[in-house]
């Protein structure tokens, strides 16, 4: 199967599913925005949690991802998909972490993280280039959230939030 996956496709296959952001990566344009929208939501469900949990939860869906997402992609017969999101929702999960509550921390969380992942600055880019299959479709966008969360973490230092 070359291509984009159907909605029928999506919402049939529960791999796809989680692949495509709960049918967020449908979007016809940006799918990745669309996914870390999705992202919000989840991040303040998990936010009810304790902080063992949450960062569990993170790790089951990192690991998860590297599966979800190089299933899709192998399916698909193309190295990264624009709409398998769950990379960029596990990459706003990790984005936030550590970072105060406010609905102004979680907009900065979600403008800093798409900037990283659009951007790509350095290791970011090499990443995306070098490494394949799940593990690649997750890795750049892990790193993307590490340099949003540590610029989150530092601003709410520097603010005393």
């Amino acid at each position: 199967m070359n291509g984009n996956l159907t909605a029928r496709q999506v919402f049939t296959n529960p791999i796809h599913f989680l692949a495509y952001g709960f049918g967020a990566g449908l979007s016809p344009k940006a799918p990745g925005t669309a996914g870390t929208l999705v992202a919000i939501p989840l991040y303040l469900l998990l936010m009810c949690t304790s902080l063992v949990d949450y960062l569990s939860l993170m790790m089951l869906g990192l690991v998860a991802g590297v599966f979800i997402c190089g299933y899709t992609a192998k399916r698909m017969g193309i190295e990264d998909p624009k709409g398998v999101v769950w990379d960029e929702i596990v990459g706003f999960i990790i984005t936030m972490v550590g970072v105060p509550l406010g609905w102004a921390w979680v907009i900065s969380g979600f403008l800093l993280f798409r900037l990283f992942d659009i951007w790509k600055p350095w290791p970011i880019r090499w990443l995306d280039r070098s490494i394949k299959g799940g593990v690649g479709i997750m890795l750049d966008d892990v790193v993307a959230a590490v340099f949003a969360c540590v610029l989150l973490n530092l601003a709410a230092y520097f603010l005393k939030a």
